[in-house]
């Protein structure tokens, strides 16, 4: 029986999204959707349940050949000899670690992290967060056997295996933990043990995910899922982190930046090769395809815009009008830091209002000056990157942020390359189904 269709998976930090997409036309066909638990700490098991509420939604998978995973980077899941969940996972956005990444530049310096995995140590990144666990919680690194993040988690449960063994990653997200050489392409272990305080020796015998190269098979599934019609022997793709999804499902080509309003701000920006920044702004990612994924993070997005919508008791719709009813703020200006943040990393930040005056302390204003305080924080990130030396000849504006009428009208403001939006879509999820279908 031929099965022509391949499924996309983005499991985000809000929300799993499937989809069902058709090699051929190069379209949907069918997708569902499936709520995350709020917070900074989850249970992986709740990414499952929302995987087969999502493929329910979306029709089930009884006609595909092929999927792949695209997910949230960085959070950090803990695994014991017998693939049971050590903790509950912590989550990128979680800021608890933000000592444990100044403890790791003070212990060997900024450089040596930076030229060893493309990046800086901060709270996001999942090595950060084993250094926390190694000072809070250390009866849990007793029992570490494995460590993973999102897309791995998921993609191994799918895969229906419970052998720690099989868990498998991709280039793009295993560069995003803070111990995965940029260059070469192979786990930084020494730098694995001493986040860990513990011996060498100690972190040889523990699982990381096996890297699969873009495009590969990386398994099939072991055993039917009845309930969403999803078959064993289905083809398993490498799967990628979010943003490295979202460039391949837009088709970003060197010189081409993605910016992604979502939960955070991200601008990524595809290299034909690896990016070292000292000053540890751009975390020097890889990609899905074969090439290098430059980014800048923020831990502030969309929310800055939906809160301030709820504070003033206005719908989306009525947001942006109040935004575009006006020219500019009158001076009164946001300073976004709402959860801290990562791009400048502050991650004790936190946000404020200035120059309030009596003329400008309306409805119209305040939702003015919160569009203008995302755009010149995502303007403040491509600076970041170009100020490397890389070149960007055009952005596509992404992510339920782009939504925002009021942020596609106001954003161009603040670029100095234009802004493109493309219609709208599930990029991450689009990308993931892309790289399913190039392994049939």
């Amino acid at each position: 029986m031929n099965f022509p269709y391949v499924a996309g998976v983005d499991s985000s930090t809000q929300s799993c999204k499937v989809i069902v997409w058709d090699p051929q036309t190069q379209s949907v066909i069918r997708q569902g959707s499936a709520p995350h638990p709020q917070g900074t700490e989850v249970d992986p098991e709740a990414w499952w349940q929302a995987f087969l509420q999502a493929s329910k939604e979306a029709g089930g998978l009884s006609d595909v050949a092929a999927l792949s995973v695209g997910a949230q980077q960085h959070g950090m899941i803990t695994l014991d000899a017998s693939g049971g969940v050590i903790r509950p996972a912590l989550l990128w956005n979680d800021t608890r670690s933000a000592s444990a990444a100044k403890q790791l530049i003070d212990e060997l310096g900024k450089k040596r992290w930076i030229e060893s995995t493309g990046s800086m140590p901060v709270a996001s990144l999942t090595v950060t967060k084993l250094r926390w666990l190694a000072d809070e919680e250390p009866e849990a690194v007793k029992k570490l056997a494995a460590v993973c993040l999102p897309h791995d988690y998921l993609s191994w449960r799918i895969m229906g295996s419970r052998d720690i063994a099989d868990i498998y990653t991709d280039r793009s997200d295993a560069s995003g933990t803070g111990y995965f050489d940029l260059h070469d392409g192979g786990y930084c272990r020494d730098l694995l043990a001493h986040a860990l305080r513990v011996e060498n020796e100690r972190v040889q015998g523990l699982v990381l995910p096996k890297v699969i190269a873009p495009f590969e098979a990386a398994a099939t599934v072991k055993r039917d899922i009845p309930e969403i019609g999803f078959r064993a022997g289905t083809l398993l793709g490498p799967g990628c982190g979010d943003n490295a999804g979202a460039a391949l499902g837009i088709g970003l080509g060197p010189r081409e930046a993605a910016l992604s309003i979502g939960t955070s701000g991200v601008v990524s920006v595809v290299s034909d090769h690896p990016v070292v920044d000292l000053e540890g702004g751009v975390n020097g990612f890889m990609d899905a395809s074969g090439n290098w994924l430059s980014l800048v993070s923020t831990l502030n997005g969309a929310r800055i815009l939906s809160s301030t919508a709820e504070l003033l008791g206005v719908d989306f719709a009525d947001f942006d009008a109040l935004a575009l009813s006006v020219t500019d703020s009158l001076g009164l200006a946001m300073t976004p830091y709402f959860e801290g943040e990562r791009t400048p990393n502050l991650p004790e930040a936190k946000a404020c209002l200035t120059s309030m005056t009596l003329d400008n302390w309306k409805p119209q204003y305040l939702a003015r000056a919160a569009v203008e305080s995302l755009c010149l924080l995502m303007a403040n990130a491509l600076a970041t990157i170009t100020r490397c030396g890389i070149g960007v000849d055009r952005i596509y504006l992404i992510g339920g942020g782009a939504k925002s009428k009021a942020v596609r009208e106001i954003i161009g403001e603040y670029m100095d390359v234009k802004v493109a939006v493309p219609k709208p879509a599930e990029y991450v999820a689009l990308g993931a189904a892309r790289q399913a279908s190039a392994i049939l």
